[in-house]
C-alpha cells in the first residue's frame, strides 16, 4: 500500500500468509488471500492490493535480479518459466511447514556470516521452488479436470494479455498466438467474462501505463513509444478516452 498501487515487480517472490486476510487483483485478476495461502509472484506480475486486514502477515523471501537463477538452461520448473505469472494456492499445514522451513534454514545461513557458503543457499533455493512447482502442478491438475475449455481459454488469454500488451494492442496477435480465430476468441471471451476481449486488453495498457506515469519521470513521448503507439499524439487520445484524462493530468493527480 506504501508503493502507491498499481505498481509492478521485477523478481520472483514468495510466500505463505500467516494470518489475516486481503484482497488483491494479480494481473487484472482479483484473489481474496486467506491464512494458509501460499503466494508466488513472478516477474512483470501488476499488483493492486484492494484491502488488507489489521493483522495480515506475508512471510516469504524474493529473489531478486542480481541473484542467479539456480537452473541449467531448460531445466527451470516449469511454474516459474513465464508462462505463469503468479499463482495462490491454499495448502495444508505440512506443505506450509515445509516452506517456512527452508525459508528459515536459508535466513540462518545468510546471517550467519557475510562470507556464507553460497552453494548450500542456491541448493535450498533450488528445493523451494521445486517445493512451489510440485504443490501448484499438483493443484493445477485438479483444477483443470474441473474446468471448461472456454474458461481455460479465457485464463491463458488473460495470461498472454498481462505479458504481451504494450507491444500488442489487437485481438488478431492473442487469437493468432492462441491458434483461435478472432471471432471465436471474441466470443468465448465475452461469454466467460462478461467483458470484450478488447476491453481486457485496454484495461492491462492503461495499467501499465498508468505504472509508468506515476512511479517514473518518463516523458509522454517516451511512454508512447515504449508502449508501441503510432505517436504521441495518438497516445494522449487514446488515454484520455478510457480515462477521461490526458497522461499529463493523471500525473499531476
Amino acid at each position: 500500500m506504501r508503493q502507491k498501487p498499481p505498481f509492478t515487480i521485477n523478481d520472483h517472490r514468495f510466500g505463505i500468509v500467516i494470518s489475516g486476510e486481503a484482497d488483491i487483483n494479480f494481473n487484472l485478476q482479483d484473489r481474496h488471500l486467506t491464512s494458509g495461502t501460499l503466494v508466488y509472484i513472478g516477474p512483470g506480475t501488476i499488483i493492486h492490493p484492494k484491502r488488507l486486514s489489521p493483522d495480515f502477515r506475508i512471510f516469504g523471501m524474493a529473489l531478486f535480479t542480481n541473484f542467479p537463477i539456480p537452473f541449467a538452461q531448460g531445466q527451470m520448473p516449469s511454474a516459474f518459466n513465464g508462462q505463469v505469472r503468479d499463482f495462490q494456492l491454499p495448502v495444508s499445514e505440512e506443505d506450509i511447514a515445509t516452506v517456512k522451513n527452508i525459508m528459515d534454514i536459508i535466513w540462518q545461513i545468510v546471517h550467519a556470516s557475510d562470507d556464507y557458503h553460497r552453494p548450500t543457499v542456491t541448493a535450498l533455493v533450488i528445493a523451494l521452488m521445486h517445493h512451489y512447482d510440485h504443490l501448484f502442478h499438483q493443484q493445477a491438475d485438479q483444477l483443470a479436470s474441473r474446468r471448461s475449455r472456454e474458461q481455460t481459454i479465457f485464463d491463458r488469454f488473460l495470461q498472454l494479455v498481462t505479458q504481451h500488451c504494450a507491444e500488442h494492442h489487437q485481438i488478431g496477435y492473442y487469437a493468432e498466438h492462441m491458434c483461435l480465430t478472432e471471432r471465436y476468441l471474441s466470443t468465448v471471451i465475452r461469454q466467460t467474462s462478461g467483458t470484450t476481449a478488447k476491453d481486457w486488453i485496454d484495461r492491462a495498457l492503461i495499467t501499465r501505463i498508468k505504472i509508468e506515469l506515476h512511479h517514473t519521470d518518463k516523458p509522454a513521448a517516451q511512454i508512447a513509444e515504449e508502449m508501441h503507439f503510432a505517436n504521441p499524439s495518438f497516445f494522449s487520445k487514446y488515454f484520455r478516452r478510457i480515462t477521461g484524462m490526458t497522461p499529463g493530468e493523471y500525473r499531476e493527480k
